[in-house]
């Protein structure tokens, strides 16, 4: 009996059609284990999020006698002719980019310092990113009591020697109380991705520059500038995102006031849900708010991407 010789092509082929069901019975028992991790994120994130969007179609005061009902997009047509909502948002914009900028700033004239080699440079490196790991209620309270007291407070002390008379921050510069207190505590932040990026710049370069007559401010301004360029994105982009949720410094210090002149998004949101008790109009201005956050935050993250891409493949 002539045994039959199969072509190349066709093993490959038959070879090629057993392993695929194989490959895809790996392939899903990689993923199998992932899968509960998986669901429990859909189930603490998409679900609210889809419910929020349900509700934000309604007319829902929980003080209200009247049964909830569709409004479709009224809620969100409402929100144009809010004037506080108005307000909330110029709020969120000028507190979220000052306290971006100043934190950029101080934490970089931090790393700054702390890069540089002196006796207890560790303890001072840990003591500098303290503040970020603070509970946002407990440094609100510590600032309120502990700085922003006319009586008691280190401020209201500090302009009683200066002449200015014991002045209280929080109500009469409420929204700079804020941007301070929110600067104090991301700062460290920004210290902790601004010394990482220092840390990775070449020493030969700085040492050739210096051999070449090179001061140390055109290093920084034509070396170390541009090399922490992706850092400065990253620690903008990282900053903006968590800062555009500010609650406890508003919370506690100022509560919105006076006259909302402190209330950003995220407050005015919790004001409509548990203290007007409108979840109609607290859903649409929270989906509204997370709407203008992926806007403000896309642009920043595809100059970031773009450049670390530049990075990798050089």
């Amino acid at each position: 009996m002539s045994s039959i010789t199969l072509p190349s092509s066709a093993h490959k082929r038959t070879n090629g059609h057993a392993g695929r069901p194989a490959s895809r019975r790996s392939a899903w028992a990689r993923r199998l284990p992932l899968l509960p991790a998986l669901l429990f994120v859909v189930a603490v994130t998409q679900v609210p999020f889809v419910i929020t969007v349900y509700y934000s179609v309604q007319r829902w005061n929980l003080v209200s006698t009247n049964a909830p009902r569709f409004v479709w997009f009224r809620n969100f047509v409402a929100a144009a002719g809010d004037a506080v909502f108005l307000g909330a948002v110029v709020n969120t914009a000028v507190m979220t980019g000052a306290t971006v900028v100043l934190s950029i700033v101080f934490g970089g004239l931090l790393a700054l310092g702390l890069q540089r080699d002196f006796v207890g440079r560790g303890l001072a490196r840990t003591l500098a990113i303290t503040p970020f790991f603070v509970m946002p209620v407990a440094a609100a309270l510590f600032w309120k009591t502990g700085f922003f007291d006319p009586t008691f407070g280190l401020l209201g002390w500090l302009t009683d020697e200066m002449g200015l008379g014991r002045l209280n921050w929080i109500s009469e510069y409420p929204r700079l109380s804020i941007i301070i207190l929110t600067t104090w505590q991301w700062s460290s932040f920004a210290l902790l991705i601004l010394l990482a990026g220092l840390q990775s710049f070449p020493t030969e370069v700085t040492e050739a520059a210096a051999i070449d007559g090179a001061g140390r401010f055109y290093v920084f301004r034509r070396l170390t500038l541009p090399h922490l360029r992706p850092f400065i994105e990253l620690t903008a982009l990282l900053t903006s995102m968590y800062v555009l949720e500010n609650f406890a410094a508003i919370a506690i210090l100022t509560a919105g006031g006076p006259a909302y002149a402190t209330t950003n998004l995220s407050y005015y949101v919790y004001l409509e849900a548990f203290s007007a008790f409108d979840l109609g109009r607290a859903s649409a201005f929270g989906v509204i708010t997370l709407a203008i956050a992926i806007l403000m935050v896309m642009p920043m993250l595809k100059v970031v991407s773009g450049i670390f891409r530049e990075g990798g493949r050089s």
